[in-house]
């Protein structure tokens, strides 16, 4: 059984343990909330370039037709979104394993993947799933972060793109509820221009007509890089809100194992310093009737 000495050490030193819990409950909300502000912001710069791609491909009708019909290379391309970081349970390996399941849908040669990972955690993962990684990128710390991550990205892609691949992948965790993340899956590459073809029977939202003066090709494909800045830097936020949304689900559960411990300990030091006083008492009682009955004798 523990002294009292060692049970105050156990209690002090869980105390300190849940004022950590509750200060990366803090971080992970506030982080939360930071990521959704990108996200919120990046649908207006989006909703722009739709409608540059409206008004190209209003015109140009044929170049959708071909940009459609272009076949797939074998080998696919993979990009998937993970932590750097734990204490955010399932999370990469939800990921990792949901990747793997859909990547085997598409091509169950591991030798036709090309796989880029943000995240040192999701490679350690992935490796251990005997899948190899080309390149690990570091999960941006903060929003100002990000656009150098997906610009290196982008770079890469543009490297397959010309060594023949033409299908990329993206997994990330995407948000449904305020505190759900489950991974998803998206065709990065080829776009599908059709997609916005619905767009056409659409009402200009202005009454200045849109025009243009660049070259049509060049225009697209400038638009076309836009939008892939776009989703690659709206799946790390979403990705990394799910990250920090994990984490504070995390937290919540040791907060509460804390709690309970710590309620035992106090418990158990008061039942225990309770009966050190109690066998005090009875020492000095004791001792007492010892001397009060040699004083009769």
């Amino acid at each position: 059984m523990k002294t009292l000495e060692q049970l105050q050490r156990d209690m002090d030193t869980t105390a300190s343990l849940q004022e950590i819990v509750r200060t990366m409950k803090v971080l992970a909300a506030v982080s939360i909330r930071q990521y959704e502000r990108a996200q919120e912001s990046l649908l207006h710069y989006n909703r722009t370039v739709e409608l540059g791609l409206q008004v190209v491909l209003k015109q140009q009708a044929a170049i959708t037709m071909a940009k459609v019909r272009k076949k797939v290379q074998p080998v696919v391309g993979a990009i998937i979104f993970g932590s750097d970081h734990g204490l955010c349970g399932r999370y990469n390996e939800s990921i990792a394993e949901f990747a793997m399941l859909e990547l085997e849908k598409i091509n169950p040669n591991q030798d036709s993947r090309r796989i880029l990972v943000v995240g040192a955690r999701i490679e350690a993962f992935l490796h251990e799933m005997d899948q190899a990684v080309e390149e690990c990128f570091f999960v941006p710390g903060t929003v100002d972060n990000i656009t150098g991550t997906v610009q290196n990205i982008l770079q890469k892609i543009d490297l397959w793109q010309l060594e023949g691949i033409e299908q990329v992948m993206l997994f990330h965790h995407v948000r449904q509820q305020r505190s759900s993340y489950p991974p998803q899956a998206r065709q990065l590459l080829p776009v599908d221009l059709s997609s916005f073809n619905h767009k056409r029977v659409k009402r200009w939202p202005s009454h200045s007509l849109p025009q243009f003066t660049l070259p049509v090709e060049e225009l697209l494909s400038a638009l076309i890089q836009e939008l892939l800045f776009i989703r690659l830097f709206s799946a790390c936020t979403e990705s990394l809100a799910g990250e920090h949304a994990s984490r504070l689900m995390s937290m919540q559960v040791a907060e509460k194992n804390i709690q309970q411990r710590l309620e035992s300990l106090t418990a158990t030091y008061r039942q225990q310093r309770q009966n050190q006083i109690t066998e005090e008492l009875l020492d000095v009682v004791s001792g007492f009737e010892a001397l009060h009955g040699k004083q009769r004798n």
